[in-house]
């Protein structure tokens, strides 16, 4: 059994497809690495080992999540250890390349690895002179490297090919030392993601692709063609992150709201997210409310298609929990969370209320409508419905007008059809159908081969 089978526990958000780490440092103290502000499973995890934490570390300035160290400094008096270069207003101890911190018989190194961000750090823990792992963040990643668009199409290109110079000194290391990613499958700040989570410099020699460039120039252009789109709220959290985010003194609510309290939101320009299931959706809903069931990608979306500059209301289930919305929602910087609708949709129509149904139907039932896919491209050219329009659930608060009248709204499996049909909705559309399933369902159900490739497929 290796050190990091004993010492290192990977903390997975499923939601964002990341990693934080909670590392114990064998006297009852642990570094803290890449905390989100949900600090709930860390929390968790080192109260079952009594562990208190002494150090909490940031890779780099998070895109993505909203960073836990500020209030990991507040709670437990954690040293916050970061990238001088990133210019944090607030107090933190500020590293640069090659800086050393004593962790208690262990050492931490700054290793710059700029690429995703400028002032990335790569963090090597050492025992003695024993390189144990790396801490990547989001430099390498298991068979890729994290994204360099996230501060304009201008800089790509240029913080690509400092992504190949930082990979290139990361594979220096010895092939035995461990790597410790933040970003992996599912995070949007992977390009593309891989499937599994840690893995060793020797194998990523081996495994993968990015790696097996033989210049420069390949790699760039290999990297930067595996882009797709990434959040909009993306490019507001680097900037949060740098000034702190905000400490929280209290385990923040959803209060009860009337109807009436729900109208009125609405109609100061408020937003009403329904996390309930997508069939419960499609049964009844308040009109114009958003649909966005709430699972581990809930946070996602809602920063994706909402502002966060607009208070918002939900409609939930009475066996859905509230806490997740909540720091699903705090962990990407959304907190003009007003309440929810107390009693649900009965409480809605009590009030004399009107509601909204959308059609939710399985694939034979879906012939005869134009095919909308709002799946992601990579999804998209890996196998779709013949003759199907594409527009990504991402894109279309912004191109409503391009769907055609009458359409089946497909996905995987049917939660973000459902979302891009509340979309629609809002916007005007009627007599809208969402697949109960996905391309494969309705290829099936209608004697088809499903597709590859994306040409000819938007509006």
């Amino acid at each position: 059994m290796g050190f990091a089978d004993d010492h290192l526990i990977p903390l997975v958000d499923e939601g964002l497809g990341n990693s934080a780490y909670l590392l114990d440092l064998g006297d009852g103290r642990a570094l803290a690495m890449d905390a989100s502000r949900d600090l709930r499973t860390l929390r968790a995890a080192a109260e079952r080992r009594g562990l208190r934490i002494a150090f909490a570390a940031d890779t780099h300035l998070h895109a993505d999540f909203l960073s836990g160290a500020v209030q990991l400094g507040h709670d437990t008096g954690a040293t916050i250890l970061a990238s001088a270069a990133g210019r944090r207003a607030f107090d933190h101890q500020r590293l640069a390349d090659g800086d050393e911190v004593d962790l208690g018989g262990l050492t931490l190194r700054a290793l710059a690895t700029p690429g995703h961000t400028d002032e990335h750090l790569s963090f090597l823990l050492l025992d003695g002179a024993r390189e144990l792992g790396v801490f990547t963040g989001g430099s390498l990643i298991v068979n890729s490297a994290a994204r360099t668009d996230l501060l304009g199409a201008d800089r790509t290109e240029e913080l690509a090919r400092a992504q190949y110079r930082s990979l290139k000194r990361l594979t220096a290391l010895p092939d035995a030392t461990g790597v410790w990613p933040t970003h992996g499958a599912g995070s949007f700040c992977s390009a593309p993601p891989g499937t599994e989570r840690t893995t060793t410099i020797g194998a990523q020699k081996q495994a993968n692709p990015l790696l097996a460039a033989p210049d420069e120039d390949t790699f760039v252009a290999q990297l930067i063609a595996s882009l797709g789109t990434y959040p909009t709220y993306f490019d507001r959290l680097g900037e949060i992150n740098r000034r702190g985010p905000a400490v929280l003194t209290a385990q923040p609510l959803l209060p009860a709201l009337g109807a009436q309290q729900v109208r009125a939101l609405m109609a100061d320009g408020g937003h009403v997210v329904d996390v309930r299931p997508a069939a419960d959706y499609a049964t009844g809903h308040i009109p114009g409310s958003l649909s966005i069931p709430l699972r581990e990608q809930f946070g996602t979306w809602l920063g994706w298609l909402l502002p966060d500059t607009a208070p918002l209301a939900f409609v939930v289930n009475d066996d859905q929990d509230l806490s997740e919305i909540v720091w699903q929602a705090y962990k990407i910087g959304y907190e003009r969370l007003a309440g929810r609708l107390a009693g649900g949709m009965d409480a809605w129509l009590a009030d004399g209320n009107p509601q909204s149904t959308t059609a939710f139907v399985t694939a034979d039932r879906a012939a005869g409508r134009p095919y909308v896919d709002v799946r992601q491209e990579a999804e998209f050219a890996a196998g779709h419905v013949p003759g199907s329009l594409h527009i990504e659930l991402g894109a279309l608060v912004e191109t409503t007008a391009d769907a055609p009248a009458g359409p089946v709204v497909a996905c995987g499996h049917g939660e973000r059809a459902m979302t891009a049909a509340s979309l629609l909705e809002r916007a005007g559309h009627t007599d809208i159908a969402v697949l109960d399933g996905g391309p494969a369902d309705y290829t099936a159900a209608h004697g088809q081969q499903l597709a590859q490739g994306t040409e000819d497929t938007r509006p």
